[in-house]
């Protein structure tokens, strides 16, 4: 429970899901991702500290510089799996349609 809650407390800040978006296009390096905010390198390093301890992103070295990406399937897993708890209804509904929709094109 501790992981969904850093996740969700990572996603609460308007600046790191700014960041998650500028990620999904793919690898960036740390200052790539500064150059596209308004708001000092520190601050950015200190959002993606967040981010990496929630495993929304991952980095690796390449030679001096620090490159970021995008762990969608962490997301994906902890917000799926709030909705399914909160909303249960909602997923039974989508279950039935994809199934009404895969014997249909049987």
């Amino acid at each position: 429970m501790k992981a969904v809650s850093r996740i969700f407390r990572a996603l609460a800040d308007p600046t790191r899901r700014q960041i998650l978006q500028e990620l999904k296009v793919g690898e960036l390096a740390a200052g790539e991702i500064v150059s596209r905010f308004t708001i000092s390198g520190p601050s950015i390093s200190r959002h993606l500290s967040i981010l990496k301890s929630a495993d929304l992103v991952s980095e690796r070295r390449d030679g001096n510089r620090i490159l970021y990406r995008l762990e969608p399937e962490k997301m994906a897993s902890a917000v799926g799996d709030f909705l399914s708890a909160v909303c249960p209804t909602q997923v039974l509904h989508r279950r039935k349609a994809s199934k009404e929709k895969k014997g249909a094109s049987s």
